[in-house]
């Protein structure tokens, strides 16, 4: 029963089912009767018992009863097949249904078993964010991964810089690289564009005119004292997480953006001068260096920067991550080699990669050669590794 329906209503408008029903019934024809009932429930509305109708449909389609009366039936495996299609397609059917209708979980509970994000995120495009279904909205597009991006945007542009730097660290750092990158890269043009425009209205008023410099780095170059009293254009912990957290992005336009805001870290009073975590100890300058490497600007000299934090952090104190960090930044200069050299010599037998750097199979297919693999296996006595290289040469 539709529940905005009063009940008498609701009882006056179901009469007609209950006849066509019987008639298809009695002529003989259960699959007309049940194609009624579909289009019934769904112009009432009725979406969890078209569900169970559409369920019916497929059940008379494949010679079984319309119901499942017995919980412990056993078919055929081609029979199971249909069953578990047709069911996919009815979670798919009444999850858009309930998408378009603005009901965010109950749609979500059935188009999740059909795995397929893009059909959830297609249906939820239609759907206008307000204040009372935000919530919902960033549970299915951010929690769930249906639609990063829409969902990443959501939270800056409704809750904030501060709350999006919060939602990175708490749900998004758990997610696959692929959807941080996405995230990361709205964040970075986020404060990159707030801090620009800051810190070009700022200019403008002490000159009493509009700067001519393109980026943030070629507007403090000619202004040296712009930041030495102490001020600031923006919440200086927002620079920091953010010049953070663009780490995993790989495409160069989000990348220069990064540098940017690492060139203004750099210039800040000591005092908003935060640690980082090692080997990035010393955020902005480690930042710089990592960045231009990643550019392919002074490459030589960011890698020479990670080598002798590779060399100078105490893995008893932090692991293989600063290691980690170089053989990461090695191969995303293009220099597999050298990744795997660094591999075999810095990564412990024995020890567990933390997933900043590639694994060594990783390593091996970007160089296109696996005989450095086995040859490191074989060292190590890592027989698995060893048998994925080979089988995969």
């Amino acid at each position: 029963m539709n529940p905005e329906q009063p009940a008498s209503q609701a009882s006056t408008a179901l009469q007609p089912i209950y006849g066509q029903l019987e008639k298809a019934v009695l002529a003989g024809d259960r699959q007309q009767g049940v194609e009624q009932l579909i289009e019934h429930l769904q112009q009432q509305g009725l979406y969890h018992e078209l569900f169970e109708a559409l369920k019916m449909r497929m059940r008379l389609r494949l010679g079984l009863p319309a119901a499942q009366a017995d919980r412990q039936e056993k078919f055929d495996e081609a029979t199971e097949l249909e069953l578990e299609r047709g069911l996919i397609e009815a979670c798919r059917t009444v999850g858009e249904l309930f998408m378009r209708q603005g009901k965010i979980r109950e749609g979500w509970m059935y188009l999740r078993p059909v795995g397929d994000r893009e059909v959830a995120a297609a249906a939820l495009a239609g759907v206008e964010a307000t204040d009372e279904n935000v919530d919902q909205l960033l549970e299915v597009l951010l929690h769930e991964g249906v639609d990063i991006a829409r969902g990443f945007r959501l939270v800056l542009e409704r809750l904030g810089t501060c709350n999006s730097i919060t939602m990175f660290e708490s749900t998004l750092a758990a997610r696959p690289r692929a959807d941080q990158q996405i995230a990361a890269r709205l964040l970075v043009e986020h404060v990159h564009r707030e801090l620009s425009e800051n810190l070009r209205r700022d200019i403008a008023k002490r000159e009493g005119s509009e700067p001519t410099e393109a980026t943030i780095d070629e507007l403090l170059q000619s202004r040296s004292d712009l930041l030495r009293d102490g001020s600031y254009h923006l919440d200086t912990s927002h620079i920091g997480s953010t010049v953070r957290f663009a780490r995993v992005l790989d495409d160069a336009e989000p990348l220069r953006l990064a540098l940017d805001l690492a060139h203004y870290g750099r210039r800040l009073h000591p005092q908003y001068q935060y640690p980082g975590e090692e080997p990035f100890l010393d955020l902005y300058p480690a930042s710089v260096a990592f960045y231009q490497a990643l550019l392919g600007e002074q490459v030589d000299s960011g890698i020479r920067y990670f080598t002798r934090k590779a060399d100078a952090v105490d893995q008893q104190q932090y692991g293989t991550v600063a290691m980690e960090v170089l053989i990461d930044l090695l191969s995303r200069c293009g220099r597999h080699a050298e990744a795997l050299q660094a591999y075999a010599k810095r990564i412990p037998v024995g020890a567990r990669i933390i997933g900043i750097a590639p694994t060594l199979l990783q390593l091996s297919q970007r160089l296109g050669e696996y005989e450095p693999m086995l040859d490191i296996c074989k060292q190590r006595d890592d027989l698995l590794g060893y048998a994925a290289a080979i089988l995969q040469e």
